[in-house]
């Protein structure tokens, strides 16, 4: 029996789909990758956007991010196919499983207001790489596990370099006080 190109499209959706809702290591990865993609563009927006004395040292570390982001999304999209896994290869897709927020009136923003929302971009990039570690050691994928434990620390070094552009600490804003539970 011969498949169509749209059964298999349809076929990979579903299994995607349904992924998504277990959650698998690798459908969590593919939000990860989909936050590199969304990021990459947010750091072009804020590279040519950005004005004040801050400009300066924030365009050159965004070069180096940018390249940095997109080395991983490449390398982790391979990475994904050697796992055989779905990778995301749409707009769309991108889209849909990104967490982080767009909006072209961000670029009217103070420059210390888009380094923050940067800042926070990568914390919640985090938040996802964290569960897809646990995942993939849960699934036994040593690979994996490693590559996100290495991108885990890329972002928290981007995040004290942004931090200490705004005078704060790494983890300054990020945290939640537990003094507020008194």
């Amino acid at each position: 029996m011969t498949t169509t190109i749209e059964d298999r499209y349809a076929a990979e959706q579903a299994q995607a789909d349904h992924d998504h809702h277990v959650p698998t290591a690798g459908a969590m990865t593919n939000h990860i990758l989909a936050n590199l993609h969304i990021s990459i563009v947010k750091f072009h927006q804020v590279r040519w956007s950005v004005k004040g004395p801050l400009a300066p040292s924030v365009r050159d570390l965004l070069a180096d991010y940018i390249a940095t982001y997109r080395k991983q999304f490449d390398a982790l999209g391979e990475l994904l196919l050697d796992e055989g896994e779905l990778v995301s290869t749409t707009t769309q897709e991108f889209g849909e499983y990104n967490m982080l927020e767009e909006s072209g009136a961000k670029k009217y923003l103070s420059a210390t207001d888009q380094v923050d929302e940067l800042v926070h971009d990568a914390d919640t990039h985090n938040l996802f790489i964290d569960r897809a570690i646990k995942l993939a050691a849960k699934e036994d994928r040593p690979a994996l596990a490693a590559f996100l434990t290495t991108l885990r620390g890329t972002n928290n070094h981007i995040i004290r370099e942004l931090q200490a552009i705004l005078g704060n600490d790494a983890r300054d804003g990020l945290d939640e006080d537990d003094d507020d539970d008194d």
